[in-house]
Parts: structure tokens; C-alpha cells; sequence
């Protein structure tokens, strides 16, 4: 009886192992300090959330750089459960992110998905084109730019079942 067990374990085991290495693994964990807020309602109440932790992310507007630190302007989309953003969901408000020292706009590209964990640091009121918006900030601890493969990671092309299998 137990060769079977030892039989069926094993192919078991390698499979739960293959299928949990094609999920990218999240940049920050979630604790019970982390606000499940969008910006869009950080904007709005901004006394609410204080100098709560936050991970957010969406696609990339623009980077700006400053003399001692560097903005990320994003335009926020929810995340999935490895924490990328969901870019073809609304969006939920834009906010800016801020980062120590100088960021490349290279590594940062223009229209790029981003993943940041840090903390909300009082908003910022300015505009998007000629209308008038409230930024939250967000004090970056750590962030991702996803690539097209990261993106696309998680959403293994195995299926089980009896017919005929297209290969994409």
C-alpha cells in the first residue's frame, strides 16, 4: 500500500511545485496596517487615512526628477492577487509616488505597469490637463515594474480534460 501512496505523492508534489512557480510572487505583504483604499477616495478624504501603508500600482503617466528625490505620476488600477495591476479594469484615481533620489525614465517608462508599497504622505492639489485634481502622495518603499512576461505569468497554458488541445 505504500509504494501507491509514494506513487501518487510524488507526481503530486511536482506538479503543485511547477504550477506555483508561474505565479509572480507579490512585492510586499499585505498587514493589518495597509489601507484597502483606491486613491480616488484617499483624494477625497485624505484625513482619513493619515500616513496609512498602501500598495498600489497602475500605469505609468510620467516621471519627474527633482534635485533630492523623484515623482512617478500614476493612474491607479486594482491589483490582482500577485499584485498587478489590472490594466484593462477602471481606474481608480491617479496619485504620485515618491521615490529617494533619481529615477530613470528608462526603468520607469511612460505607460509601464508599476506595483508600490509606502506610505501616504498628505496629497498634493494640481491638474490633469486643465482640470483641477488632488494627488494623493505615497513615500515608496519598494516597487515593481512589470515586464510583458511577469504580466502574463500566473495564467499557466496546462489544462486537464479529453479533447483536442490548441497550443497558442
Amino acid at each position: 500500500m505504500r509504494p501507491t501512496i509514494v506513487r501518487l505523492a510524488v507526481p503530486a508534489a511536482l506538479l503543485t511545485l511547477a504550477l506555483s512557480a508561474c505565479a509572480p510572487a507579490p512585492i510586499y505583504k499585505a498587514t493589518a496596517n495597509n489601507a484597502a483604499v483606491p486613491p480616488s477616495q484617499v483624494a477625497r478624504e485624505p484625513e482619513r487615512y493619515g500616513n496609512s501603508d498602501v500598495i498600489w500600482g497602475g500605469r505609468i503617466v510620467r516621471v519627474s526628477n527633482f534635485a533630492d528625490h523623484s515623482e512617478i505620476e500614476i493612474l491607479a488600477y486594482p491589483l490582482d492577487g500577485s499584485q498587478r495591476p489590472q490594466a484593462n479594469d477602471t481606474g481608480n484615481g491617479r496619485f504620485i509616488a515618491a521615490m529617494p533620489g533619481y529615477v530613470e525614465s528608462l526603468d520607469y517608462p511612460a505607460g509601464g505597469l508599476v506595483t508600490v508599497a509606502g506610505r501616504l504622505n498628505g496629497t498634493r492639489a494640481s491638474n490633469v490637463g486643465q482640470a483641477s485634481y488632488t494627488f494623493p502622495l505615497v513615500s515608496v518603499n519598494q516597487s515593481n515594474v512589470w515586464t510583458a512576461k511577469e504580466m502574463s505569468g500566473g495564467h499557466p497554458n496546462i489544462s486537464f480534460g479529453v479533447g483536442v488541445g490548441v497550443i497558442r
